[in-house]
This record gives C-alpha cells, sequence and structure tokens, in this order.
C-alpha cells in the first residue's frame, strides 16, 4: 500500500495567478493552479492521501490586505478557499501573527480542519493556539501529523502581539511529541513552518544560527520520524536527509509538494518500507473554476482599488536596476524615507527595497503602485540609538553586498538558500560612506549627523518598520526595548496619505549615502 503527502506552504494570499502588477494575468502560480493538481494528484493515488497546508496563507498579497482591511469582508474569504481544497490539516505560519491575534483566531476558528502548533505555548505550558497533532486512520493506517512554527516569532512581532506566548524550539517539541505519536501511529509526519539551518548535504551552516530554522538538527538527533514537510524560506526541495524524505514546496503555490511512502503490514500496524519525495509544477496549469468563482467578487473589488489614483510624479522614479538602486540613492528610496520621517517626527529614516520584483513608480501613481512596492504589512517604530549602535546597524548592513572581481554584488550567502534583500537598509537623515573593499566591521568609514561626526555616546532617534525596529535581520543592535514611540498606521496607508498630501511629487535625492568602490 502507498500512503500519499501533498502540501503546501507559504501561499501567502495568491489564490489567483497574478502578483496584481496588472491585471488579467495568468502567472505560473497560485492556490487556484494548486487546486486543479492536487484534484488530479489525489484522483491518481494507489491508497490513502493527507493534505497539509503548511502555514503563511492569511498574509502577504494584496487581495488579503484588502480583505483584512475592509471591514465588510471577512477571513472567510481567504480561508474558504482551503476549506474547499480539502485539506485534512493546517500549521501556523509566522506570518499568520501579523494582523494580529483576534485576526488570527478568527481564521483558525474559521478553517474547517484542525490547526496545529504544538510549540505555541501559553503561561501555564499548554498549546494555545491550536492542537499540538492529529491522528488520522485511512483505510487502516494510521498516520500522525504533528505541526509546529518556527520558534524565531518574538524576534520579530510587536511584543503586545505576542503577549502570553512561549515559543518553544521544534526540535525540543518533536523530542517530546514524536515518541508519544510512535507508540499510537504508524507513521509519524512532522509539519514544520521552518526550514533548514545547514546544508543539506554537507551540514555546514547557512544561516546564522539563531534557532528560526531548525529542520537539520531536527532530523539528525529525533529518530522516528518518516515524512518531514517545511516552509517557511521559500524554497523548492524534494530529497532524503538522514533517510527521511522531505519537501519544501516553494512560494505562492508554484510547486506541490509530495511524498509517497510505500507500507507493509506488521505484526503491529503497519511500517514504511520505501519513501520518495519529489516537487509538482503548478504552471502549466488553469486554474480551478470553482475557485476562481470563490474568490471572483472580492478579487474584482480588489482591481478597482488598486487601480484607484493616489498622485504624480514629476521626473523618473522607475526602478531599472534594483541592486544599483541599493548601491546608489534613488528617487523611490528616499521617498519612503521621507514617508516615514514625515508620519515619525524622526529626523533619521531606514528602509529596504524587499525584493527585486519592485518597479518604484510610474508618472500616475495608483494603489496598485504602492502596495506591490511596499509588499509588507509594516507598521513603523521610533527607536531611540546612539552613535555606536547606529555605525553597528550600518556596519550590518553593508555585509549585505561584497565586491568580487571588481564589481559590487549582492553577498550571495544572503540570496541562497534564501534572499533576503528586504535586510540591506538604507537611510536618509545622515551622511555616510560604505567601503565594501574594507574587512567587515569596518566598512562605514564616514558618518555624520547634521553635518559633523556623529560620536558614539550622542543619542539620535531612527524610524524604521517594525520589523527591523525589534532586531529581524539579526539587527541585534535594535530591540524593543530600544522604541520610544510606534506608528500604528500600515506603511501602505502612510504612503497613500502622504499622496493626498502631496498629490505631486518630484523625484529626486540628495545622494546622502556614497558606496565605494565606484
Amino acid at each position: 500500500m502507498k500512503v500519499t503527502i501533498l502540501a503546501t506552504s507559504d501561499m501567502h494570499g495568491y489564490i489567483l495567478p497574478t502578483n496584481f502588477s496588472e491585471k488579467g494575468m495568468d502567472l505560473p502560480f497560485g492556490t487556484a493552479k494548486v487546486a486543479t493538481v492536487m484534484h488530479k494528484m489525489k484522483q491518481e493515488a494507489q491508497g490513502p492521501v493527507i493534505q497539509i497546508e503548511n502555514g503563511d496563507f492569511i498574509q502577504g498579497s494584496p487581495l488579503s490586505y484588502y480583505i483584512r482591511k475592509k471591514n465588510e469582508v471577512g477571513v472567510e474569504a481567504l480561508t474558504a478557499i482551503p476549506n474547499h481544497m480539502g485539506y485534512d490539516v493546517g500549521v501556523l505560519g509566522n506570518h499568520e501573527f501579523n494582523y494580529g491575534m483576534e485576526y488570527l483566531k478568527e481564521a483558525i476558528a474559521s478553517y474547517q480542519y484542525p490547526i496545529l502548533a504544538a510549540n505555541v505555548l501559553d503561561k501555564k505550558g499548554n498549546p494555545v493556539l491550536g492542537k499540538p497533532y492529529v491522528i488520522f486512520e485511512k483505510e487502516g493506517v494510521k498516520i500522525a501529523i504533528l505541526g509546529v512554527v518556527t520558534q524565531y516569532i518574538p524576534n520579530w512581532e510587536q511584543p503586545a502581539t505576542i503577549e502570553g506566548l512561549h515559543f518553544l524550539s521544534l526540535v525540543e517539541t518533536a523530542q517530546k511529541y514524536v515518541p508519544i505519536l510512535k507508540e499510537q501511529a504508524d507513521i509519524v509526519i512532522v509539519s514544520y513552518h521552518g526550514g533548514f539551518e545547514r546544508h543539506l548535504e554537507t551540514g555546514e551552516p547557512t544561516e546564522l544560527l539563531t534557532g528560526e530554522n531548525e529542520g537539520y538538527e531536527l532530523l539528525k538527533t529525533v529518530k522516528g520520524i518518516d515524512a518531514f514537510v517545511t516552509g517557511h524560506q521559500h524554497r523548492e526541495i524534494a530529497t532524503k536527509l538522514f533517510g527521511v524524505p522531505v519537501i519544501q514546496p516553494g512560494y505562492r503555490g508554484s510547486y506541490i509538494g509530495k511524498i509517497e511512502l510505500t507500507i507493509e503490514k506488521t505484526l503491529n500496524g503497519y511500517a514504511v518500507r520505501e519513501s520518495n519525495a519529489a516537487l509538482i509544477p503548478t504552471k502549466n496549469e488553469q486554474a480551478d473554476p470553482e475557485i476562481i468563482e470563490l474568490v471572483q467578487t472580492v478579487s474584482d473589488d480588489v482591481e478597482v482599488w488598486l487601480d484607484q489614483t493616489l498622485g504624480t510624479v514629476h521626473g523618473n522614479m522607475r526602478i531599472e536596476d534594483p541592486n544599483q538602486a541599493r548601491l546608489i540613492e534613488h528617487p523611490y528610496v528616499e521617498f519612503i524615507n521621507r514617508v516615514q520621517m514625515e508620519a515619525s517626527g524622526a529626523p533619521i529614516s531606514a528602509t529596504a527595497l524587499f525584493n527585486n520584483e519592485g518597479k518604484g513608480f510610474n508618472s500616475t501613481i495608483t494603489m496598485r503602485d504602492v502596495i506591490t512596492n511596499y509588499i509588507y504589512p509594516n507598521t513603523l517604530a521610533v527607536l531611540k540609538l546612539t552613535g555606536k549602535e547606529l555605525r553597528a546597524a550600518l556596519e550590518r548592513t553593508a555585509d549585505f553586498f561584497v565586491v568580487s572581481e571588481g564589481e559590487i554584488k549582492f553577498n550571495p550567502i544572503y540570496v541562497e538558500p534564501k534572499p533576503q534583500y528586504y535586510n540591506y537598509d538604507m537611510y536618509e537623515g545622515i551622511d555616510y560612506t560604505i567601503d565594501f573593499q574594507k574587512p567587515s566591521g569596518q566598512r562605514v568609514v564616514t558618518l555624520n549627523y547634521q553635518g559633523t561626526c556623529l560620536e558614539e555616546d550622542q543619542e539620535i532617534e531612527l524610524v524604521t518598520n517594525q520589523y527591523r525596529a525589534v532586531g529581524g535581520g539579526n539587527y541585534d543592535m535594535f530591540g524593543p526595548e530600544k522604541i520610544v514611540r510606534e506608528i500604528q498606521i500600515d506603511m501602505t496607508e502612510l504612503i497613500a496619505e502622504y499622496l493626498r498630501n502631496h498629490p505631486v511629487i518630484e523625484a529626486k535625492v540628495n545622494h546622502n549615502f556614497q558606496t565605494l568602490p565606484k
């Protein structure tokens, strides 16, 4: 007999095959295409099928943002989609927390299948946002699924959002539950909204070992796992690690992860004899018409909302080369920093180009332009820092580029296995020079504030997004204890409001930062 596991992860609210940059798109991803492929795979499967939704479903697209912000549209407009697709179980992702606990609990309540979060505990040590595991019996086979989310959430979320919650590590959680599940079930699946901290072949670290991703350590140390579903890093993985089949199905529904277990009858039940892992692409499929129908009304409303005009640009604010826009100040970058400074009153601002898909602004700015460039639901926080701490932050950001063959390139270790363009910041309100030829930690060669060198013990205020302010991206010199005030309005709304107050903006820069070599 065969048991088939079909898993998706990191769909991020992308239902139709579009990234919303224009109307009528048919891009190679989307939940509606997943539904088509998954239906076929279930029909072709020989034996029981388990469907797992591995987290980060309700946040990440203009559609999911619109559903969250419009009071007349409930989260059920999104969760109706996986409900319709017949998932057996879901796992919390880290971005499920982005819209606050009330919205998260509404989402959990609206799912028609169990949500798992074994390592999210209350003050008494009990799982509080879902069951730790479920056990299904399908065709006589007992199948256990343990669900775990990355423990690193407190390093990204506002403390108020996760007040009273405690996040355990994947390894510690699995060490507790896997032996219990092995006694009760024939097959044990771990579904983890997290990824791998080490190279899958060499075991060498591929990132700082902060505990954000623990997949390698799990399979190295915890025995008894028959299949491992991962996510969070948006990687495309189908392999075996320490003999365990492993999948990570990319981003936005570009793939479905498939693990097939060949099992045989034993004296005590069933045992896995063979296994394999694969990724099934969705790009060549048609979107499922039933999924389209479920989301059509709200999708049409989103397109109208995205096309509303907010302002106009004098000059060129298009981003032609995102890396050049990071190295030589770009009018779009300066604009975002100006919005943050006006909203917060802080004299210094930092922002990032979050990915390489944003194209900046055309001469007419619509909400579509705003939300497809500024893709995260960030609020702002103002930090009180010393000159020493600000310099340390600049040194951290300077590590994201290297000089290779005389050319400045984004550091490969921050592109593979997961692009981290969102962690390279550009500042306004200070004048600074970064020399990428210098050793790490010595690259900030000038740092001036209000015309003079910024002293180490001099106190200043910096506005940045909430993710960065609490230390996200391994900016350890920041932290929630240094936040002096917060602006509890999403940046998308702040940008729209700025444009309403300044309907005509100039595409200009003051070149307050320089990068070397030229």
